[in-house]
């Protein structure tokens, strides 16, 4: 079990960009970050190793895209294929899966809601992926105190 104090990641993994969030378990929260935009692994990765650099997260959880039945989906198996390269490369992170079927539509919702409210810009829906991706910790760290 990690410190309570530790950084948790979440990640909205996506084809040309994923999504990164910031949490921790004394407060339940998570923070979008930038979303990383890729071309190709490689340049994913060197992204990715910055990032869990800086932040040092105990546990890293991602969002596995299940079809609307629970099953498993084609990206739902590239998240687990991108997940296992990630344990191979960073063992001392724990990688969890979070269900995140309905995040990336409570995403835009929030998103739009806070563009009423003059609270965020047209520009800001560029950081979607990285809200979804703070929902999806969110979510975890609510069934996993």
């Amino acid at each position: 079990m990690p410190e309570p104090a530790s950084a948790l990641l979440g990640i909205d993994f996506g084809q040309r960009t994923v999504g990164l969030a910031i949490g921790h378990r004394l407060t339940g929260s998570a923070r979008p970050l930038d979303p990383v935009r890729y071309r190709d692994t490689d340049s994913l990765m060197a992204q990715l190793d910055a990032v869990l650099g800086q932040w040092r997260p105990s546990v890293a959880v991602l969002g596995l895209p299940l079809a609307g039945d629970g099953s498993e989906s084609d990206m739902s198996r590239r998240v687990r294929d991108f997940a296992a390269r990630l344990a191979r490369q960073y063992p001392d992170i724990e990688f969890r899966f979070q269900d995140e079927r309905l995040t990336s539509h409570a995403a835009a919702q929030r998103h739009a809601s806070r563009r009423q409210q003059g609270r965020a810009k047209r520009s800001d829906a560029r950081r979607l992926d990285s809200v979804a991706a703070s929902l999806i910790l969110e979510s975890w760290m609510a069934e996993n105190p």
